[in-house]
């Protein structure tokens, strides 16, 4: 009897486990009570161990759907970083009857940013075009130009590990104007024009960046200048330090670039570049300046009021001298420091 009973206890044991639910499968019963198998589509990529308890086929089909839409969701990490950035000041004073006197006038100045940002372990790749306009309309005057300038930077860097904040960098700048300048009232002879003047750096050295301050520090033992002058009348008359006739004039020499953006306070933005160069050859120890400050105070996403000045000093331009009636020099024509003052309230989009 005992050995019957124990024969009957394996049986039961053996079916019952051969009865349980495949984890990769669900069966249910048709008319002819016989399990039939029904594949899940959706079980592709994902494992089940063959212990895992299935509660009911509509909870598992639930589940595999969140999982499948994860992946279709998931992008790759991308190292580029984007930035755009418009800008609009305008200005305008206008007058009726006024008793004190006054011309109306109205101020325009357009401003662009777009920067492109490569950042991956050992190297960094930092790309920025700035773009400036201005222009000013007064009554009983033609229309002025008030500020022109257009500045590509581009700086490659190598550091030897992740930590150190030092890299062998490789930096470009190029700068100049869209359209012609003119020493006003006289609107005949332009004093500039688009590549007249046109500046090139082209240097290798090492840079100290610091992403998180918005600092960097750019130190190039052997940097290349050119000057370029394309207009025929400037170059002949040796302007911008080329020589007459010659459109190219190159140097080499010891260039400092200095950039700094930073949140100095509640929502006043600085901006700060600095460029000290020196050529080994013909004058060294002369500097040639070409610093830029600016605060941008944000009032909201789209409002925001900018002050900043910019202070150039260049020992190749030289100014036209300046004669009183007797014939004597009041002003000879020798270098001297050029310094711009903005003050604007206008919008702002970036994105």
């Amino acid at each position: 009897m005992r050995l019957q009973v124990f024969v009957v206890v394996c049986l039961f044991s053996l079916f019952s486990t051969h009865a349980q639910v495949n984890p990769l499968r669900v069966f249910e019963r048709d008319s002819s009570e016989a399990f039939q198998p029904v594949k899940i589509k959706d079980v592709k990529l994902l494992y089940v161990p063959r212990s895992a308890k299935l509660s009911s086929p509509v909870t598992f089909l639930n589940k595999t759907r969140v999982l499948t839409e994860k992946f279709k969701r998931f992008t790759p990490q991308s190292f580029w970083t984007k930035g755009h950035e418009f800008g609009l000041n305008i200005n305008e004073v206008a007058f009726v009857n006024w008793n004190a006197g006054g011309e109306n006038s109205v101020s325009a100045l357009a401003n662009a940013r777009f920067t492109r940002n490569y950042k991956f372990r050992y190297l960094t790749w930092n790309n920025e075009l700035r773009l400036r306009y201005g222009i000013n309309a007064q009554e009983g005057r033609q229309l002025r130009k008030t500020d022109d300038q257009i500045r590509l930077t581009s700086t490659f860097g190598f550091r030897k590990d992740t930590i150190t904040n030092w890299y062998y960098s490789v930096k470009t700048t190029f700068n100049t104007q869209f359209s012609n300048g003119f020493q006003y009232p006289n609107r005949d002879t332009p004093i500039s024009r688009f590549m007249s003047p046109g500046y090139l750096f082209l240097g290798a050295g090492i840079s100290y960046i610091i992403d998180e301050e918005g600092f960097n520090l750019y130190i190039s033992p052997v940097a290349l200048k050119a000057t370029f002058v394309l207009d025929e009348a400037l170059s002949n008359q040796g302007a911008f330090g080329v020589e007459e006739g010659k459109s190219v004039f190159t140097e080499i020499g010891f260039l400092i670039n200095n950039t700094w953006e930073k949140e100095v306070i509640k929502n006043v933005f600085m901006n700060h570049r600095l460029s000290l160069y020196t050529d080994y050859l013909r004058s060294f120890g002369n500097i040639d300046i070409d610093w830029e400050v600016n605060f941008n105070l944000k009032v909201n996403k789209y409002i925001s009021a900018n002050i900043g000045t910019h202070l150039i000093y260049d020992d190749d331009i030289r100014f036209e001298e300046e004669l009183a009636e007797d014939g004597t020099v009041i002003n000879p024509g020798e270098p001297r420091i050029q310094f711009k003052q903005l003050l604007g309230v206008g919008l702002t989009y970036s994105f």
